[in-house]
């Protein structure tokens, strides 16, 4: 793994295929690293051709650290509660712009680009602003920054409000076990267990992640104006992926952002939640691929 200083920032990314593989772009979400993505996921796509490229958003990983003070719990709810009221050191643009300076930074003129939850909220920005960047758009679980659609669901607010008050873990086995809890809450039925302890055991090793880090990517979400009519002036293949039992980023979320890009096309897998199941990542990876090819025969066209 390296690093790319971006302006102000630098971006730890790491990459996974052959040189001349098509590139593609992994968009991990809000506080995750790079290693939430499943390596046999990653393998999938390096299979189809791809040379895939991951990294560590600012403020998780081994990604730089803001070092203004940190957003108050007043400072959340305001932006929860409106969104003229957010305040924050970045929005969702800064982040698509990170993305595109590691693009620059790795020589790469135009990729196609997948994002998980604010990462699908990150891979939108970047192909409104920059759609030289993108060769095509697949978003998973995410939504349009409607604030209609894709809320979190009110069952699900009850044990985030638990988890939010409890104690800081204070020893690495704590805080792992605390994280599996934490993705247990939003996955779907397929949850499994011993992968999300190899991927907390994994965030522990590079850097743990802290409330600090979540929060300040919540004011970022919160501070960003809703994409729905700039979505409508994406032209690239697109694919929006979402589970039935996902309470984070409710269905309706990926159904507005079908609806928002002209030609867009939805997959909807009914056991899952916020979470990318096990049983589902061939199935990911062939629609995943089979989107990028509707940008190449779009090209040869």
């Amino acid at each position: 793994m390296t690093s790319a200083q971006i302006g102000d920032v630098r971006i730890e990314y790491v990459i996974d295929g052959p040189d001349d593989g098509d590139p593609m772009l992994l968009i991990m979400g809000m506080g995750a690293q790079l290693v939430a993505w499943p390596q046999d996921l990653v393998d999938l796509l390096v299979d189809r051709g791809f040379r895939v490229v991951r990294y560590d958003n600012r403020d998780q990983g081994l990604s730089s650290f803001t070092e203004t003070p940190a957003p108050t719990r007043k400072d959340i709810a305001r932006g929860l509660a409106a969104r003229r009221l957010a305040r924050a050191d970045y929005t969702l643009a800064d982040l698509a712009g990170d993305a595109a300076g590691l693009l620059a930074h790795l020589g790469i003129a135009s990729a196609h680009v997948v994002g998980a939850s604010m990462g699908g909220m990150i891979a939108q920005q970047l192909t409104i602003d920059r759609p030289e960047l993108v060769r095509s758009l697949c978003s998973i679980m995410s939504n349009t920054g409607h604030r209609r659609y894709g809320r979190t669901s009110a069952k699900l607010l009850p044990a985030l409000v638990r988890q939010i008050r409890a104690n800081p873990p204070t020893t690495r086995d704590e805080a792992i076990a605390a994280s599996v809890e934490a993705f247990r809450v939003i996955a779907g039925k397929d949850f499994d267990a011993d992968e999300m302890r190899l991927i907390a055991q994994a965030h522990a090793e590079r850097g743990t992640v802290t409330s600090v880090s979540r929060d300040r990517q919540l004011n970022a979400i919160n501070a960003s104006p809703d994409r729905t009519a700039a979505l409508r002036s994406i032209t690239v293949p697109t694919l929006v992926i979402h589970g039935l039992r996902d309470r984070l980023v409710l269905p309706s979320g990926g159904v507005a952002t079908t609806r928002a890009i002209p030609g867009s096309r939805l997959l909807v897998f009914p056991e899952m939640g916020h979470d990318l199941p096990r049983g589902r990542r061939v199935e990911m990876a062939d629609a995943i691929a089979l989107n990028a090819s509707r940008a190449d025969s779009t090209a040869s066209g």
